[in-house]
């Protein structure tokens, strides 16, 4: 490819660059308050959480599920653009990973044994499961469709991780309803819920975003 060819086809595919930023960027933005909205039109914030943000394990919950959504979401906006390493960028999800595993230990080491079932189990595991779903459609559906515009190289690979950051979206909305706290709760039913939403999205987007 001569010199000229290549500075002309690098400024095709700088403006597409730009509009795919853009169309993710609208996509989480409206993605994120159509979530909101709806958690608070229907169940609304936990009645208590101004009393127990301060306790460790609600304060873990919400920066944990918050650290989710912002790698994933990170992960999203570079998916789109073939040719781009992805290797090293989606080692930052060991980070909410490594530090789900030690809160789970500490749990442990805190929780009386015969209580560990209890603390895993919780009150709303059931609905965990179905909520977080649903309030990962408007994230979900928002990255699909700006990424739809992109050329992925991995269809299925693109799908899953706009999934993953839907439902870890999902998850850091719904944490500030949720009463149950325990990392072991967390790591059993909020990763079964946006592990759902990650299949969703890697069969999606196998056919949604093929090209």
């Amino acid at each position: 490819m001569k010199t000229d060819d290549l500075i002309n086809l690098l400024s095709q595919d700088a403006p597409v660059g730009m509009r795919l930023g853009r169309m993710l960027s609208l996509a989480l933005v409206i993605g994120v308050a159509i979530s909101v909205a709806l958690m608070a039109s229907t169940i609304g914030v936990r009645h208590n959480m101004q009393t127990v943000f301060a306790t460790a394990r609600v304060f873990f919950k919400i920066c944990e599920t918050l650290l989710l959504a912002i790698v994933a979401s990170r992960l999203v906006f570079q998916i789109g653009r073939p040719g781009v390493p992805l290797k090293a960028r989606s080692v930052a999800l060991l980070v909410p990973a490594a530090l789900l595993i030690a809160a789970i230990i500490a749990e442990l080491f805190v929780v009386p044994q015969e209580s560990w079932t209890t603390s895993m189990i919780g009150k709303n595991a059931a609905f965990c499961v179905f909520f977080i779903p649903i309030l990962s459609v408007a994230p979900l559906a928002g990255f699909l469709l700006a990424l739809k515009n992109a050329a992925p190289g991995n269809p299925g690979l693109a799908g899953a991780v706009a999934g993953l950051a839907a439902g870890g979206i999902a998850a850091a909305i719904y944490a500030w309803h949720c009463p149950d706290d325990s990392p072991l709760f967390l790591a059993s039913w909020y990763g079964l819920a946006v592990t759902i939403v990650t299949v969703a999205g890697l069969l999606i987007g196998r056919r949604m975003l093929r090209w």
